[in-house]
């Protein structure tokens, strides 16, 4: 009866520390390996970061890009108005006598003028679309 209470007791101290112990070096690591995987993170962490400021650079980029263009032909809009203007009434006081000449002038000038910023517009989205 003895020998088998005693084998018993063997039996599970010896199952009990082969688990105990065979376990441990999956768990453990060194402490090269724990500075590695330290690094690991971080450098990661850095590239997340650097890829979220590329994004919101990028954005701002576009935005204000756009608002300037917005702004320049808003500009050039009030100023061509302001041109036309000033020149029918410097017209009407010198008393032009061809005002169809005067429409037709206009109107080559506007034609001009579309043509010259579709070529520009044009060659901003050709330069827009090359890689840097």
């Amino acid at each position: 009866m003895i020998t088998s209470r005693f084998s018993r007791c063997c039996s599970v101290f010896v199952v009990g520390s082969a688990i105990a112990l065979g376990t441990e070096p999956i768990v453990a690591q060194s402490a090269s390996q724990d500075m590695h995987q330290a690094g690991t993170d971080t450098k990661n962490a850095a590239k997340d970061t650097g890829h979220g400021v590329q994004k919101g650079t990028t954005k701002a980029y576009h935005g204000t890009k756009h608002t300037t263009t917005k702004a320049v032909d808003k500009t050039k809009e009030g100023t061509t108005k302001g041109y036309d203007r000033t020149k029918e009434g410097v017209k009407s006081l010198t008393g032009a006598r061809n005002r169809q000449s005067t429409k037709t002038q206009d109107r080559v000038k506007e034609s001009q003028q579309k043509t010259n910023d579709a070529a520009k517009e044009d060659a901003q989205k050709v330069r827009d679309s090359t890689p840097r």
